[in-house]
């Protein structure tokens, strides 16, 4: 099911046979570098069962982005739900998509279409991403989409906090 459009991309919801395809984006190092590093395709395949599940739960999830023209998989980009950012709840808008496309504006066009599918469509109040601050091209986008900085937030196991960007609807 398509949930957004951009000028030249699409976002659906996940479907079990992307796994494959998500794949190259999570089975890649630099992708990766600032998440929890390469992932297995049996951790692929369970992180897609995660996803089917989010829809069911929350009525959000992770999105799949397609690039139109060639009808090519190149990422993902879409909401997750944190019962507990600094003691509140909170849906993160996150992205990652695969390393060729770095640089062409694809992650800012489809962080703006999930922006504006969480505003207009779901009614949400607010989205927030959690961003490692050496990753300054997601910085990028997240200013870019009219996100600023609110704070920082450190979860167990990590060794640096994350910086938190907030956008609320207007």
């Amino acid at each position: 099911m398509v949930v957004a459009t951009a000028k030249r991309l699409f976002l659906r919801h996940v479907h079990i046979l992307d796994s494959e395809p998500l794949y190259r984006v999570f089975g890649d190092a630099e992708v990766m570098r600032f998440g929890d590093g390469v992932q297995t395709h049996d951790w692929v395949r369970a992180w897609v069962g995660r996803c089917l599940a989010q829809y069911q739960q929350w009525g959000f999830g992770p999105y799949v982005v397609v690039e139109q023209q060639r009808r090519e998989l190149i990422g993902y980009c879409g909401l997750f739900y944190f019962p507990d950012v600094n003691g509140q709840p909170e849906v993160e808008l996150g992205y990652r998509l695969a390393r060729s496309t770095w640089g062409q504006g694809y992650g800012t066009e489809a962080a703006q279409a999930v922006r504006n599918y969480a505003f207009n469509v779901l009614c949400l109040s607010r989205l927030i991403a959690m961003i490692d601050p050496q990753n300054t091209a997601s910085l990028r986008v997240a200013e870019k989409i009219g996100m600023r900085y609110e704070t920082e937030v450190m979860f167990a196991g990590y060794t640096r906090p994350d910086h938190v960007y907030v956008i609320a609807r207007s």
